[in-house]
């Protein structure tokens, strides 16, 4: 039997609030979503301003990084070069820039998303979180 590394609230807290301080830091309005390795819920703030369709964008492309293993931009990249039909994947609705999974040791811990401003400046937030416990 192998052992599972997995997110502690601590390093969600530690993730959220980095995020959050970095969305802050530049004035951007965003939603941050954290999910664990099979796309679920954990942790989840919408700034004061964001969208609220980015309630909804933030927690998919979490969730599309953390089943899917790799950033969302990856989908995103694919759909818009050589592969359209990826848009039909079953289950992967977050396949935009700004989805970033937390990998430690070879092994998904989930993900996160973050959605409200530029994709690249999304996923400039969601790097300032995994940052924040060491990743």
């Amino acid at each position: 039997m192998k052992s599972k590394i997995t997110l502690e609230l601590s390093d969600l807290k530690a993730m959220g609030a980095a995020a959050e301080a970095e969305a802050l830091k530049h004035g951007w309005a965003v939603s941050i979503a954290i999910v664990d390795d099979g796309g679920h819920l954990l942790w989840f703030a919408r700034l004061d301003g964001a969208a609220p369709v980015s309630s909804f964008i933030a927690p998919a492309k979490a969730r599309t990084s953390a089943i899917g293993r790799r950033e969302s931009k990856v989908y995103e990249d694919m759909i818009n070069s050589t592969r359209p039909a990826f848009l039909s994947a079953p289950t992967l609705d977050g396949m935009l820039e700004g989805g970033l999974p937390i990998m430690k040791d070879g092994q998904c811990l989930g993900a996160i998303g973050v959605s409200g401003v530029k994709s690249s400046e999304d996923a400039q937030i969601a790097r300032a979180g995994l940052a924040a416990i060491g990743l």
